[in-house]
């Protein structure tokens, strides 16, 4: 016998507005009709998406969907759901990921400087993604690097 009470729709409801889940939206910009969906986007860059049948009632799930909406729609156990929803305890979804600065070398250029211009890491690291086109296409357009070859 499980120590929580049976989840209810406004249960479900109620986590997915404290833990701030996006109200997704129609082609038409509006709610959608038929079920109220919500996403979530991780940090590790996943979208989560759980869907409430409406009306958002006090009704009960089942024991059976309400284990399988925690598991594959929500990601969170019993204990995360009920201290989010009865507490305003946010769930523990992980190390939150750096964000690269948006003037980051992306990983496919930075490949690239290094096969076929022999940068290292350090070289790579201290440039901007513009800088590291520009040699990359000088090499290309040109056949040489105006850092190696300048006058």
């Amino acid at each position: 016998m499980s120590r929580y009470p049976a989840a209810t729709r406004a249960d479900h409801d109620r986590f997915c507005v404290v833990e701030r889940w996006v109200l997704v939206r129609g082609a038409t910009g509006q709610p959608v009709r038929h079920h109220r969906t919500y996403e979530l986007v991780l940090d590790d860059g996943r979208v989560l998406r759980t869907r409430i049948s409406r009306p958002v009632t006090k009704d009960a799930y089942g024991p059976s969907l309400w284990s399988a909406i925690l598991r594959d729609q929500l990601e969170v156990t019993a204990d995360e759901f009920w201290a989010c929803v009865g507490d305003g305890v946010l769930p523990a979804r992980g190390p939150v990921l750096p964000v690269p600065p948006a003037d980051a070398v992306p990983l496919g250029l930075a490949l690239q400087l290094q096969q076929h211009l022999g940068l290292t890491d350090s070289e790579i690291g201290s440039m901007t993604k513009d800088e590291a086109v520009a040699r990359l296409h000088a090499h290309w357009s040109e056949g040489t690097d105006p850092q190696v070859h300048a006058p």
